[in-house]
């Protein structure tokens, strides 16, 4: 099929971008976003052209590198990440508008490139678990519930991709933040340390520019990987009761 693609160039985080347009014959239903990405800057090799810098990994979805806006939609039309997404979701003859994210807190580094260095600094400040070192400790020494467990592990499978900071209207990443507090929030090895976590973490998230969180919702619509929107009340709940114990 034949594509139409408007999208955002910018040479550096220094100078003003502007979108471009490109036709793209030849596009098979069974390329994957970044394959179709792909066959353009072959083309745009070919005649000379700078190609279009983006982000890419694994492309599996487990990564979280990859994240682009698709038609105003992160990630595109479908819940999954931006490499997981097919040329099936389109049709013959489509205009598609890629985009970088847009938020203060991820500045485009060229093109589609952000730098999302500051959800790095977020978890850096969140510090670490208190462990004793050696060897393995019996599975059944510390007794962990099903259903924190199952909760732990569902919301631990956030890649960091950035599709709720790029959803949300405020550009917030209480989502992420969210995800992170909760999935050592409820295991016994996350305790020691819950009340400084939470401070450190929304504290470095405020410094980093993200905004603040007005449960509207579009965090969790766009988030490839299903994290409910509850995680943020456990994250303002966690810093109420870190608050109250003086931190």
């Amino acid at each position: 099929m034949k594509v139409t693609l408007k999208i955002w160039r910018q040479p550096d985080a220094a100078s003003k971008g502007a979108m471009h347009t490109y036709e793209l014959d030849g596009v098979s239903e069974d390329m994957s976003f970044l394959e179709m990405l792909d066959v353009l800057n072959e083309q745009l090799n070919s005649n000379g052209e700078d190609p279009v810098a983006f982000d890419s990994d694994c492309r599996e979805g487990i990564c979280g590198m990859c994240g682009l806006m698709i038609n105003g939609q992160a990630h595109g039309p479908e819940v999954t990440t931006t490499c997981q997404l097919h040329m099936r979701s389109f049709k013959d003859g489509d205009e598609i508008v890629i985009e970088p994210w847009r938020a203060d807190a991820f500045p485009v580094v060229k093109d589609l490139v952000v730098d999302r260095g500051a959800f790095d600094r977020i978890i850096q400040a969140g510090g670490y678990i208190s462990v004793n070192t050696g060897s393995a400790p019996e599975a059944h020494s510390v007794p962990v519930p099903r259903e924190d467990a199952l909760r732990a592990f569902n919301v631990a499978t956030c890649i960091g991709c950035g599709a709720c900071v790029a959803a949300c209207p405020n550009g917030s990443a209480s989502l992420f933040m969210g995800a992170k507090i909760t999935h050592l929030g409820e295991l016994p090895q996350g305790q020691p340390e819950r009340d400084t976590r939470v401070v450190d973490m929304v504290a470095q998230h405020d410094a980093e520019g993200f905004g603040g969180c007005t449960n509207i919702g579009e965090c969790t619509a766009a988030c490839p990987k299903e994290i409910p929107l509850d995680v943020i009340s456990r994250l303002n709940w966690d810093l109420h009761q870190a608050m109250r114990h003086g931190h």
